[in-house]
């Protein structure tokens, strides 16, 4: 029998900290069913049209604050109101950012009004852009659940290389913050099939966590 090998906490650029199995399996499958609650209607998950009519590979919903490229609202696409982000999950964003920086100040000051979750198929991606809408540029927090992806992360200025990637499997935890808050970054690709068997899923589920400084 092949075991796998460990995987260390790095912190793959300035501000940028990736902890692997962050969660435990039965968190992330909680989490998992969580999704997929907020993923019905109302309010629930679509694909998002971007300028011009081209429609995101990725199928998005939204807690607190609607994504509409390229500004936050209160209303989602189905003209409905926005579900709430539930206190448990900006708890755990609290708890994510002391676990990545191990600053009590920063994460006792955390506290995101936003959730993006996202669903990749075997066929979607996501561009190199910044996450740039909020207001405030308090940390990013991102949770991984099921397949396998490769998240790749950049500068500041633009899109060019040069890059990292890491590949972020489920339950691993990705913070970025400070100086790569306004990085650059992305999903090239995803592993299909690597997602455990215990969560009963095809493709991966992504949670970010976002402070808006909107009021």
């Amino acid at each position: 029998m092949t075991l796998p090998l460990p995987r260390s906490r790095a912190e793959v650029a300035p501000g940028a900290v990736h902890v692997p199995d962050w969660l435990a399996p039965g968190r992330q499958r909680e989490l998992l069913e969580a999704a997929r609650e907020w993923s019905k209607p109302p309010a629930g998950m679509r694909r998002t049209e971007l300028s011009g009519g081209r429609k995101m590979s990725i199928r998005t919903v939204c807690l607190g604050w609607y994504w509409s490229p390229y500004r936050y609202t209160r209303v989602s696409h189905d003209g409905t109101p926005v579900k709430a982000v539930p206190p448990w999950l900006a708890d755990l964003g609290r708890r994510a950012v002391a676990d990545a920086y191990a600053d009590p100040d920063l994460a006792a000051a955390y506290d995101p009004d936003i959730a993006v979750v996202n669903y990749y198929d075997r066929h979607a991606r996501l561009g190199m852009h910044q996450d740039k809408e909020e207001l405030s540029l308090a940390p990013v927090v991102s949770l991984s659940i099921g397949d396998t992806c490769v998240f790749r992360l950049g500068g500041t200025e633009n899109r060019n290389r040069p890059w990292s990637e890491v590949l972020l499997e489920s339950g691993d935890l990705f913070v970025f913050g400070g100086r790569s808050r306004l990085a650059f970054h992305g999903v090239p690709r995803t592993l299909p099939g690597s997602s455990p068997a215990h969560l009963d899923l095809n493709g991966r589920v992504n949670v970010t966590l976002r402070m808006s400084g909107l009021s």
